[in-house]
């Protein structure tokens, strides 16, 4: 179960990998034990040299295995998540107005997933 451990909602001309350390930070602070990242290949360049020029930590970029579809390690976690994320009605369109009520609602969409899967 992906865990969520920061939240930055950004303008959409910011590419993820350029915005990516802003959540990076902000998870390294509320939990100094994170030794190191996980990414897919989309954040090789800016990504992992901006995690290791802020933080001085290192990035695992998970690699495709081969042709054709396979699961690839750890990127399922987060993929799974997003996933549950979607079938929050509020998260399928941009209906928030402000960037702190986006954040938010991951927020409460996160929570809502969480005790949905304690309880059952």
């Amino acid at each position: 179960m992906g865990n969520l451990l920061a939240v930055f909602v950004h303008p959409a001309n910011i590419h993820d990998t350029v915005a990516g350390i802003h959540p990076a930070l902000q998870a390294s602070y509320n939990y100094p034990s994170i030794t190191r990242f996980c990414g897919d290949a989309g954040y090789r360049k800016t990504f992992e040299h901006d995690v290791a020029d802020f933080m001085e930590l290192e990035v695992d970029i998970v690699e495709r295995l081969g042709e054709g579809f396979s699961v690839l390690p750890k990127r399922w976690v987060v993929e799974r998540t997003f996933a549950w994320l979607g079938h929050s009605r509020r998260l399928s369109k941009d209906y928030e107005i402000s960037i702190e009520a986006a954040e938010t609602m991951v927020r409460i969409s996160h929570m809502r997933t969480l005790l949905r899967k304690l309880v059952y």
